[in-house]
């Protein structure tokens, strides 16, 4: 079951009798509930803006950016100081 998990991959470069596990700290970033609570904001904010008449489309873009700039900072911190693994293959 360990080794089915996401993030796991097997070190190429390795001899074949010591071959490492290694696992990534993040996940992908389609894989998280973040990303879909920003989706699921922008979608909101922009269905407001076509039945409101109060919220024009300058503030609600305004807003979407403001959705997308916040969930940017967050990966970027998430992914601060974290090391990827990836294939070693160029």
């Amino acid at each position: 079951m360990a080794a089915t998990e996401t993030g796991e991959r097997m070190r190429s470069h390795t001899p074949s009798s010591q071959v490492r596990l290694t696992r990534d700290e993040t996940k992908l970033s389609l894989k998280t509930t973040e990303f879909w609570a920003m989706v699921g904001v922008i979608a909101a904010i922009l269905i407001a803006s076509a039945v409101s008449d109060s919220l024009n489309d300058v503030r609600a873009w305004t807003l979407v950016a403001a959705v997308a700039i916040g969930y940017m900072v967050s990966r970027g911190l998430a992914k601060s100081g974290t090391k990827h693994v990836g294939d070693s293959r160029d």
